[in-house]
């Protein structure tokens, strides 16, 4: 069976389910993306690792990529391999002394591991071609990746224009410290639009 790999996106609000996200895995070499609805727990891991913001204590993710590495288990790779009712299936391929050892996995979970380890993912032909839709980009492709990238609540964004640079870097330790890491990226990216003016 050909394993064809996949890149993470980003992560954007669920238009179809209050309270989740969605997300946007990108086919390699193609036009097309996978939309995945996760839980705001899984979002939350994946985006503070996409943005590399480093939490005061480890979650989840961060301890058992910490645990594995001590242990000398590294993770091969991801295979979202089956697509069921609207729900994805995944397997983690882990690595030690040569031995592979596969566990199931929730999908998000299973990316929010790939990032941590650095590992590829991969799905199948079937699973692009039952889930796969083609976004049609005639933005500026670095604005849609930065809209992707997490998730950005509307309201807290014009709240922050009238900070300075140095009240802002002080408001997102301030997010980081009290694990607010949503709050943290809306922070970060509005320095960043300045600091690139």
């Amino acid at each position: 069976m050909e394993k064809i790999k996949l890149e993470v996106l980003g992560l954007s609000y669920s238009q179809t389910q209050a309270g989740a996200y969605a997300l946007i895995l990108s086919v390699n070499d193609s036009d097309e993306r996978i939309p995945i609805i996760i839980g705001g727990f899984e979002a939350q891991s994946i985006a503070i690792q996409l943005e590399n913001l480093k939490p005061p204590r480890p979650l989840t993710h961060d301890l058992f990529h910490s645990m594995s590495q001590d242990f000398g288990i590294g993770l091969k790779e991801v295979f979202i391999h089956r697509l069921e009712e609207g729900i994805f299936y995944s397997k983690l391929y882990f690595e030690k002394d040569g031995q592979t050892k596969i566990l199931d996995s929730r999908t998000s979970d299973a990316v929010a591991l790939a990032l941590r380890f650095g590992s590829p993912i991969f799905t199948t032909a079937d699973i692009v071609r039952k889930a796969g839709i083609v976004l049609k980009i005639t933005e500026d492709l670095n604005d849609i990746s930065a809209d992707m990238q997490t998730s950005k609540p509307s309201d807290h964004v014009a709240g922050y224009k009238n900070y300075s640079v140095s009240e802002l870097e002080t408001l997102m330790d301030e997010a980081i410290r009290n694990e607010d890491y949503e709050k943290a990226s809306v922070i970060r990216d509005e320095i960043k639009k300045r600091t690139e003016e």
